[in-house]
């Protein structure tokens, strides 16, 4: 029995949108560079051409004709994707409970000073926007 596409990218499709949101519109080759260089491995041509029409199917990149190539570039925003991720995150891992969610991130991620004070800011600016 096939899987059931998702409405989240999956790992590789998060990664492609990533090169996208950094830079955009981007032929197939540059993509294909791009993802190359970050996984420090070779891939195939047309492995990535298929991903990229996969995502274009599913609606995450739009294309446009250039010459005899497609420009892609991403069709949602990247703020869009982390939300919708976090939120399924948030409510099959944490049943809805953000607060835990935090805590967990706390007690696992490794958090320099500088990030625990940017998110003592974040903190207070959502204290004083609910008051």
């Amino acid at each position: 029995m096939a899987r059931s596409e998702s409405e989240h990218p999956t790992e590789l499709e998060l990664e492609i949108l990533k090169v996208l949101w950094d830079d955009s519109p981007l032929p197939v080759r540059e993509v294909r560079a791009r993802l190359e260089a970050q996984a420090g491995r070779v891939l195939a041509h047309t492995s990535v051409i298929t991903m990229l029409n996969i995502m274009y199917r599913k609606g995450f990149l739009k294309r446009k004709k250039e010459g005899k190539s497609f420009l892609f570039a991403p069709k949602l925003k990247k703020e869009a994707v982390t939300g919708g991720i976090m939120g399924d995150l948030l409510s099959r891992v944490f049943d809805g409970s953000s607060s835990d969610l935090v805590l967990n991130l706390l007690e696992t991620a490794d958090l320099d000073a500088e990030e625990l004070v940017e998110l003592r800011k974040l903190i207070t600016r959502k204290a004083k926007e609910q008051k």
